[in-house]
């Protein structure tokens, strides 16, 4: 996250192995809030209001599917399928990436 930017998505691949047959995308939604630590006189950044959403394909990335979403992440009021279809989406776009 940059300075103008305070929000964030964080996401790590897990391609299928020996003990996970499956591909899975693990996305994390954060926003990043800065304080001040009068201790040690210093500005601090930490994580908030973190979302973790797990994205599991099991046809090698070419479709996800999460169980629930519990967060408007679309911004457009509403926790519903285009929530969870953009996180879908996210998750196939980011598991095609070869070289990230």
């Amino acid at each position: 996250m940059s300075f103008f930017n305070q929000r964030g998505i964080f996401l790590q691949l897990m391609k299928p192995g020996p003990s996970e047959p499956n591909t899975l995308v693990s996305l994390q939604l954060a926003r990043k809030e800065l304080s001040w630590d009068a201790e040690n006189e210093m500005q601090v950044e930490k994580l908030v209001d973190s979302t973790y959403y797990t994205a599991t394909s099991t046809d090698l990335g070419n479709s996800f599917s999460i169980r629930t979403v519990g967060k408007d992440v679309d911004g457009d009021g509403t926790i519903d399928a285009d929530d969870k279809a953009k996180l879908q989406a996210l998750a196939k776009a980011y598991a095609s990436i070869v070289n990230p």
